[in-house]
Order: C-alpha cells, then sequence, then structure tokens
C-alpha cells in the first residue's frame, strides 16, 4: 500500500480537503505529516482538528514551533506580519490545540509494509531549519541527509518537489499542500509519484 507524504499545510484546510479528496479517490489512508501543519493560512484549527481524526503521524516543523515560542535566534528576521499572523493564530486555538503541536515528533521512523524504513523530518534529521534544495552542493546534502541507515528520507520545508539518492537513501520532499495547486507525494516501494491537485481557492 503506498504512503502518502504531505507536508507544508500552513493551516490551508481547503488545499488539505483536496487531497484528501485525492487520497480517497486512490483508496490511500495511510500518510505522514512532515510539518508547517498550522501556522500561515486561515483556517488553522480545522487544519489541527482533521489531523486528529485522521490519526496521521505529524512531524514538528518551524513554523508550527513558531507558535509555540518565538525564537531569539531564528535563521530569517521575524517580521512584524509573522508575529502578527502567529498572535492571531494562537487566538483561534485552544489549550489541547496547543498540546498536539507540542505532541509533533522531530523526526520519525517507520517501517513500511514493504519492510523499507523511512525516516521523515522537516528540515533535515537535525533540525527542522535546514534547507535542501536540488541545487545545494553534493558535500552539504551529504553532510545533512547522509549516514541514515534507512532506506528512505522524506522532508518538507522548501515547498519544492522534488528528489534524489543521497548516501544509498532515496530522499523525498513532497511539496507544499498550501501551495496554488496542492502538492503531495506517493512512495511505494522504493518509488516516488509527484501529485498537484487544483483547489477551489488557488488564487
Amino acid at each position: 500500500m503506498p504512503l502518502a507524504l504531505v507536508s507544508d499545510i500552513h493551516g490551508s484546510y481547503d488545499a488539505l480537503s483536496a487531497v484528501l479528496d485525492d487520497l480517497a479517490r486512490l483508496g490511500i489512508e495511510r500518510a505522514v505529516c512532515l510539518g508547517d501543519a498550522v501556522q500561515g493560512g486561515d483556517q488553522p484549527r480545522e487544519v489541527l482538528d482533521r489531523l486528529a481524526e485522521l490519526g496521521w503521524p505529524v512531524i514538528l516543523g518551524n513554523a508550527d514551533d513558531f507558535l509555540l515560542d518565538v525564537p531569539e535566534h531564528a535563521p530569517e528576521e521575524i517580521t512584524e506580519a509573522q508575529l502578527a499572523k502567529r498572535e492571531w493564530t494562537l487566538a483561534q486555538l485552544d489549550g489541547p490545540h496547543l498540546e498536539q503541536i507540542r505532541a509533533f515528533a522531530p523526526t520519525l521512523d517507520l517501517e513500511l509494509d514493504d519492510g523499507l524504513t523511512l525516516r521523515a523530518f522537516h528540515g533535515s534529521p537535525t533540525s527542522y531549519d535546514d534547507v535542501v534544495l536540488p541545487d545545494t552542493p553534493d558535500a552539504q546534502v551529504e553532510r545533512l541527509l547522509g549516514g541514515s541507515g534507512v532506506d528512505l528520507l522524506a522532508g518538507g520545508h522548501t515547498h519544492r518537489q522534488w528528489a534524489r539518492v543521497v548516501d544509498g537513501a532515496l530522499y523525498v520532499n513532497p511539496g507544499a499542500v498550501m501551495s496554488e495547486i496542492a502538492e503531495y507525494a506517493l512512495l511505494t516501494g522504493g518509488s516516488v509519484e509527484f501529485r498537484k491537485v487544483a483547489w477551489r481557492n488557488a488564487s
């Protein structure tokens, strides 16, 4: 059975719903969310409630952790607009929602139905802030993702759909659900299928 990889929902329940409809058409129920589920969009409460219903494992992303605590030393400057959105988002959530976010795992290892092992994270296995892109130098990619000892690596953060083999493991970034066209990926054995789904509120 394929495993769906979704990431960077950023509080867009409408985009998530489009992905869920596509998964339902394909008969796929198992998925992992690779972080940044909540902060940034206009439907954070709805996204958290739906993820709780689905029971998917959810990885802690940098934007999720930003809701829990504003970092003193962030990789990029935190703007007033981001802080205002954070306050608005927190006003939409209650205590159990915050506990739900606190329960997101920094990394997660899974054994898939075909016996392959998967390590899921947001930026890299050691930091949700790490950026890995198709043009990232090979030595840096090896430093961030090499030596995993697993068959598959799954990360988000950069909102880019791409894959490559790193030190014997297939690395997959499924893209961002909250994109103009919602993006996600399917893992079947050692292969990946990238999917894009239109959603009605896309601009």
